[in-house]
């Protein structure tokens, strides 16, 4: 039996610590302490165990060994970290495919509710594909973007779209690979094919089809939901918001939405202010509807409407130990089937939407966009009407809570940087030319409870802005760096180094951008292009001074993500443990697709995925591999204490000497 282990070793959010007491004083299992009685197989969680067929489960421990169809252990990783990414990428993807059916709805006029918000961002998309938009209504020409973008997904031949955004350098590389995604579907298919009992037993090959399928998701499914979220529901710019449990309100009626699909949350929203639910709520007997977010539904409407984050991924259980939870409303991905059993000690009604999910024990109120908002106003009901069966005996919430900036999409970073009439990356390439930004890290991805939580994510993050570097993050991380603070404008005046202070105090940004949940990674992919297009760093992703990290993974939508990222040209670091580990002690063979990912990799798209749990040594490969990339392009070494002289803190200095030195300072 593995040590319990203490509070503070659990999180190291004080919100999260508070409610793990109250679990505790209430004998209430959460995830963490399911971590700690749960001991994980090490056999299954290094890749060595294969149970693809009914002659197994094979588990190769011995070197030289093979299941009972002569699979060697080399295979068998390959094929299960390669049905891994499948899965991940199916996940994203079909959440792109819903969002393409809601834009064609919209565009009908057939989905209650929704509009086209973003016209200008509509027409941009349209024309990279060569639809036609002058003398056109919105309505038309989202029609015929959202009849390309469903087709992108059954396409049996040739290249998906979305891809041909990628710098040119890039898409010539993946063409000579055989790379390029024919058809989102089609590749996840495939991979399932490919690592079926008596298929592909080629670890390498295997692996180069784990690239397209990710391709398919980064370059496909992934940047149409993105494309489209922002369409529908308008393109993020900074808002002022609040995260952590503090959000949640003793004297309202508390709604906590978690899971991925904004097309539910933005309704949910919409739905909460009408005049009907603000009424039917202080009837009562409550002030009114309080939303708050988890996970990624919590960044999609916390970056554009400015709805409080509740938390990350680990605090869906700790929201409703508050006993202040009148509805956790929850569609797809990252939901807990121990929510129903935990709420079951309280009053809170666990509400499932989505016709892909249900939980046993939970209540199903199925989501049909094309009546949105009627059915959106019947779950906020029954919501309010459970009110009157909160037991305030139970009540606990911490009084804890931080402001945010979040919403910085691609299109308002190059805006920040520039203004209307001069929008451009200019000023962002000239500062990593500089050296005033040493580099760009973009951290990601989950939390994990057989870590401490947040800790990985915010350790990282502020030895990185020390060190001049840049943070963007999306989903839980982005979340994490929130609940520390660190997505305001006051850190990057006190939390990083001298050059990167000077770079965000001249454009008035936090360090860390917040840019999304996990689907907007391609907002990243996005952000990288353009600054290849903008010259100075390079004529490919793979050139500039960027790494990515996913600290807390968890997911297999995180391997997706990594692997879409290195087929871009990305270093990807991911924390914790390895799934194609092998455990070196017992085998000596295990290590081929470890490097394959890495060195082989790195040879054929210039990215690579590591797996570096010690976060030191994930800082350390971080600042090695942005130095390399800043010799490779002749720029100058990155000084510490060059800059930091400039603007507001120069007149500060200049302010405080007498006179004469004042005079002599300014004209020598």
């Amino acid at each position: 039996m593995p040590k319990k282990r203490d509070i503070k070793e659990y999180s190291t959010d004080p919100a999260a610590q508070e409610m793990l007491l109250r679990a505790e004083e209430l004998g209430i299992g959460t995830a963490f302490t399911r971590a700690d009685a749960m001991v994980p197989c090490n056999i299954g969680g290094a890749g060595m165990c294969c149970k693809q067929c009914g002659m197994g489960p094979c588990r190769l421990t011995k070197s030289g060994e093979t299941g009972v169809c002569g699979a060697t252990l080399d295979t068998i990783q390959a094929r299960n970290l390669t049905r891994s990414i499948a899965a991940g990428a199916a996940a994203h993807s079909d959440h792109g495919r819903d969002m393409a059916f809601l834009l064609k709805a919209t565009a009908k006029g057939e989905a209650e509710g929704y509009s086209i918000r973003d016209v200008a961002k509509l027409r941009i998309v349209a024309s990279k594909y060569g639809i036609k938009i002058e003398g056109r209504a919105p309505e038309e020409i989202a029609n015929d973007l959202a009849d390309l973008y469903i087709s992108q997904f059954g396409q049996q031949t040739g290249e998906i779209v979305p891809a041909t955004r990628a710098p040119k350098k890039r898409q010539q590389l993946w063409r000579e690979q055989k790379v390029w995604p024919r058809g989102i579907d089609r590749e996840v298919v495939e991979c399932l094919h490919r690592t079926h009992i008596g298929d592909d037993q080629d670890p390498a090959h295997i692996l180069n089809h784990a690239i397209r399928t990710a391709l398919a998701d980064g370059w496909g499914g992934s940047m149409i939901a993105t494309d489209i979220s922002d369409i529908l529901f308008g393109t993020p710019a900074p808002i002022l918001g609040q995260a952590n449990l503090g959000v949640i309100k003793e004297d309202m009626v508390n709604v906590v939405v978690h899971g991925h699909e904004p097309s539910l949350s933005e309704m949910i929203v919409a739905a909460s202010q009408t005049p009907e639910i603000i009424e039917y709520a202080k009837a009562a007997g409550a002030n009114g509807v309080n939303l708050s977010g988890i996970c990624c539904t919590a960044n999609e409407i916390l970056m554009r409407q400015g709805i409080p984050a509740a938390g990350n991924f680990l605090h869906q259980e700790l929201a409703i130990l508050t006993g202040a939870v009148e509805a956790m409303v929850v569609d797809v991905q990252c939901i807990m089937q121990a929510l129903v059993g935990l709420a079951q000690n309280f009053h809170t009604k666990i509400i499932t939407t989505s016709p892909k999910v249900k939980i046993t024990g939970a209540t199903h109120i199925e989501f049909d966009e094309h009546k949105a908002l009627t059915i959106a106003k019947q779950i906020l009901k029954t919501a309010i009407d459970n009110f009157k069966n909160r037991d305030r005996s139970k009540m606990h919430i911490p009084q804890i809570k931080e402001d945010v900036i979040p919403g910085f999409s691609h299109e308002y970073i190059n805006y920040m940087l520039g203004g209307s009439y001069r929008a451009s990356f200019r000023p962002l390439n000239d500062a990593i030319m500089a050296g005033r930004i040493r580099g760009v890290a973009a951290i990601v991805g989950c939390n994990n409870p057989r870590s401490s939580q947040d800790y990985l994510h915010n350790t990282v993050v502020k030895e990185l802005l020390k060190n001049d570097v840049l943070v963007v993050q999306t989903g839980c991380g982005a979340i994490a760096a929130g609940k520390l603070g660190l997505l305001l404008g006051e850190a990057g005046l006190t939390e990083v180094g001298s050059g990167l202070r000077e770079v965000c105090e001249t454009v008035g940004i936090p360090p860390v951008l917040h840019m999304g949940s996990c689907v907007d990674n391609t907002r990243i992919l996005t952000v990288l292009t353009q600054m290849v297009e903008e010259g100075g760093l390079g004529d490919d992703i793979d050139q500039i001074p960027a790494v990515g990290l996913a600290p807390e993974w968890m997911s297999e939508k995180a391997l997706a993500i990594a692997t879409y990222c290195v087929a871009s040209g990305a270093y990807v670091i991911f924390g914790g443990a390895s799934p194609v580990s092998g455990m070196p002690d017992r085998v000596s063979d295990s290590d081929l697709v470890l490097k394959f990912i890495s060195e082989g990799w790195e040879k054929l798209y210039g990215g690579k995925l590591e797996f570096i749990p010690d976060p030191q040594k994930m800082i350390e490969a971080t600042l090695a591999h942005i130095d390399k990339k800043r010799a490779a392009l002749g720029l100058p070494a990155w000084e510490p204490n060059k800059f930091g002289r400039s603007g507001d803190w120069r007149m500060r200095e200049l302010e405080a000497l007498p006179l004469e030195k004042k005079r002599e300072a300014i004209y020598g």
